[in-house]
Formats: C-alpha cells, structure tokens, sequence
C-alpha cells in the first residue's frame, strides 16, 4: 500500500498519479494501462486517462494499492 499526500493540491490526474509513484516509468504507460482497464478508483475500472483523483480515494494497478490523502 503506498500512500500519496497531495499537499497543496486539489488533485492529481490518474496517469500522473501512477507515474510518480513509480507504477509506471512513463506517463505514455500509465496511459495504455488506463486505456486497457487495468486501474481501478474506488473500486470501478477507469479509462479516463486524465480523471482527476482527490483526496480520500483509493486507485489499485495490479496488486498495488495508492490511497490519497
């Protein structure tokens, strides 16, 4: 489980979310994986590559777990 702290921010958009947590070596991959249904928020498949992640959610890729915060 990894936790993200947005500090000062109202959001993060998921491909960027994934990349800075080191999901994805690239923003180019965080995308195709988004576009093939492989990351959920909250629970429910995303394909929204740019879908803006706010505090308190939680998004999943694989068997990792991000919680916003």
């Amino acid at each position: 489980m990894i936790e993200f702290d947005l500090a000062d921010h109202d959001y993060i958009e998921l491909h960027s979310l994934l990349k800075v947590n080191g999901l994805c070596e690239s923003g180019g991959v965080a995308k195709l994986l988004i576009a093939d249904g492989l990351v959920k928020v909250d629970g429910e498949v995303e394909l929204r590559k740019r879908c803006k992640i706010r505090t308190g959610q939680t998004v999943v890729l694989h068997d990792q777990q991000i919680i916003v915060q």
